[in-house]
């Protein structure tokens, strides 16, 4: 579940609150995309990322939305609803799912991330996405002025691993490159051009 949310949007808050009610759901992976557009309109969210906006606007034209919006959900790459609709959200998390076997292990100092062999019939992109589990922010301006948000599982960067064709691979990387805020982190495994997400798993860094 990836919730394209930001600070600076009044509507946002119910979605964020609604996120992390659902990521305490077992076999839930829900993460926060703070975009960067709303940033011009009073208040700069602290947590927005470019790429946040890059990747929802790539949903947009998969899905040929007339434009993106806050909040939006995005659930396994293929479906869209508003971020606030919960009938909509729970409804399409209760899927049954096929998984990709997925391991993290700690070896000095990198994270090392192994992919478990499994039938693909497509490639598929390998997204390391480091988080920060829980966040309260004091808002100042603009639409959420005077109000104190919390906020769940933002994503603060991340990294493209490299393809995965369905053979076992290993991947690292350096903990150092991870930024000091996020504490967890998740890799989900996409097919590529940013369609349907084929597995996901998360881990604490510390």
């Amino acid at each position: 579940m990836e919730l394209y949310t930001s600070e600076g949007c009044s509507s946002c808050p119910l979605a964020d609150a609604l996120l992390g009610e659902i990521a305490g759901q077992p076999g839930v992976l829900a993460l926060a995309f703070h975009v960067d557009y709303w940033d011009t309109l009073g208040w700069s969210d602290k947590f927005a990322l470019p790429y946040a906006a890059q990747r929802q606007l790539r949903y947009a034209q998969g899905f040929r939305l007339p434009s993106v919006f806050t909040p939006q959900v995005v659930i396994d790459g293929t479906i869209s609803v508003t971020g606030s609709d919960r009938a909509a959200i729970i409804t399409a998390i209760r899927t049954p799912r096929d998984g990709i076997p997925i391991a993290f292990s700690g070896q000095g100092h990198d994270l090392t991330i192994e992919l478990g062999h499994a039938k693909a019939s497509t490639t598929a992109d390998v997204l390391l996405v480091a988080y920060l589990p829980q966040a309260v922010t004091a808002i100042g301006r603009g639409e959420n002025s005077g109000r104190t948000l919390r906020e769940f599982n933002i994503v603060r960067a991340t990294y493209a691993l490299g393809k995965w064709n369905g053979d076992a691979q290993t991947f690292s990387v350096p903990s150092s490159s991870l930024p000091k805020d996020a504490t967890a982190a998740a890799v989900l495994i996409q097919e590529s051009n940013q369609r349907v997400i084929l597995g996901a798993a998360t881990t604490r860094l510390r």
